[in-house]
């Protein structure tokens, strides 16, 4: 059987390339939100950050989230993303670890 292309994205914060896979994914959708997108679904422009606190840390500081967004990202949303981030990186690392299972 032909093997599948895997797709790889760049984490915005530290410039590794990855698989898709292994990413979160931060969307800001037609409405101006910007929020988390486990799924990597949700329509808009994406930026893709590593699984990691410090690299979430990296981007905010030196606010490539809003050079990949194009979209000013505010001190709040930071903020509230920064929970998001937290709360998703458990539940991010759970489907990563049944994604190599499988």
């Amino acid at each position: 059987m032909k093997q599948r292309k895997v797709p790889l994205r760049k984490c915005v914060a530290c410039h590794e390339m990855m698989a898709k896979k292994q990413l979160i994914r931060i969307v800001k959708t037609p409405e101006d939100e910007v929020l988390i997108d486990l799924t990597g679904k949700k329509s808009g422009r994406g930026a893709y950050l590593c699984g990691k606190v410090s690299c979430f840390k990296l981007a905010q500081k030196n606010k490539s989230l809003d050079r990949a967004l194009k979209h000013h990202v505010n001190s709040e949303i930071y903020e509230q993303l920064a929970d998001d981030f937290i709360a998703a990186e458990d539940q991010f690392l759970i489907q990563k670890e049944n994604s190599n299972d499988e």
